[in-house]
């Protein structure tokens, strides 16, 4: 697991590909093609560790917007490395009512991942349970499972077109895999996504997220990628929930990979400071 979004595992800033490693394609069942094709988005390179700041605009059915200013620290987990899992830290610093949240992700190999919550106004870190990983995160249309991430084993996934093609904002045709990914869990508030993952470096660029009774819910769409150092980067990004007629814009502001992160840089010590550095 990675910082990756529930529907098929993307990530919010860590959805790269450095282009330098792809893996070799199996033969054999459908199956297995498809759960290549996934496994591809888990496991690109995304550097030793990232920094970004982004802007938030959420906007209502009416169209009203409200911005947010916001901080992410990722560090890579794993064998050989400083933690045993990834670790993730998002800190809002503006405006002012949620100045200061901040929630941290502890991925965990040998059990459940762990995830907190600060909010400021209390004064206190709360733990998110496994049942609130699919709810709105601080009001937006993104869930705590799309900045904190999920597993890749707790879904099932189908290769529905391998000739499919995303046509970017720009116009571009760019050819891409149609996967479907199915939540294990019985009780998964969005059990079902169909997403397009581009075949030249594995990011998703379009996800359709369904519900429990298999509408149409939310839709993920990429506005902006680019590379950094080398990296595939999201770099605009929006979530609408369809039924709701709301959505949440991303932008990242700045983006910098292999800073030099430590594991003291994730510790619910750092959570409660109140700033990302």
């Amino acid at each position: 697991m990675s910082s990756l979004c529930n529907y098929v595992l993307i990530a919010l800033f860590l959805n790269t590909w450095a282009g330098n490693e792809l893996f070799s394609q199996p033969g054999g069942t459908p199956q297995a093609k498809a759960e290549w094709v996934a496994r591809q988005v888990q496991e690109r390179d995304t550097g030793n560790d990232g920094r970004s700041t982004m802007r938030m605009r959420l906007f209502d059915r009416q169209g009203r917007v409200r911005e947010r200013v916001l901080s992410t620290l990722s560090l890579k987990g794993g064998p050989g490395r400083l933690v045993p899992g990834d670790r993730s830290l998002t800190r809002f610093t503006y405006p002012n009512d949620i100045n200061g949240t901040g929630f941290l992700v502890w991925e965990n190999p040998a059990g459940e991942d762990e995830r907190f919550l600060y909010l400021p106004s209390l004064g206190r870190v709360r733990r998110i349970a496994g049942n609130e990983t699919q709810d709105s995160f601080v009001g937006s249309d993104f869930t705590y499972e799309d900045i904190g991430g999920r597993e890749l084993n707790d879904y099932t996934y189908a290769l529905l077109d391998e000739t499919s093609t995303w046509t970017a904002p720009d116009g571009a045709s760019h050819p891409a895999y149609r996967l479907e990914s199915r939540a294990k869990a019985a009780g998964a508030r969005f059990p079902r996504v169909v997403s397009l993952v581009r075949k030249d470096n594995s990011v998703v660029v379009h996800g359709e997220i369904h519900n429990r009774r298999d509408e149409l819910q939310k839709i993920y769409a990429v506005k902006r990628l680019d590379r950094v150092s080398g990296i595939w980067t999201v770099m605009e990004m929006v979530m609408s929930d369809t039924p709701a007629r709301t959505r949440t814009e991303l932008v990242v502001e700045k983006i910098e990979y292999n800073v030099g992160l430590k594991e003291a840089n994730f510790s619910r010590r750092e959570l409660e400071r109140g700033t990302t550095r």
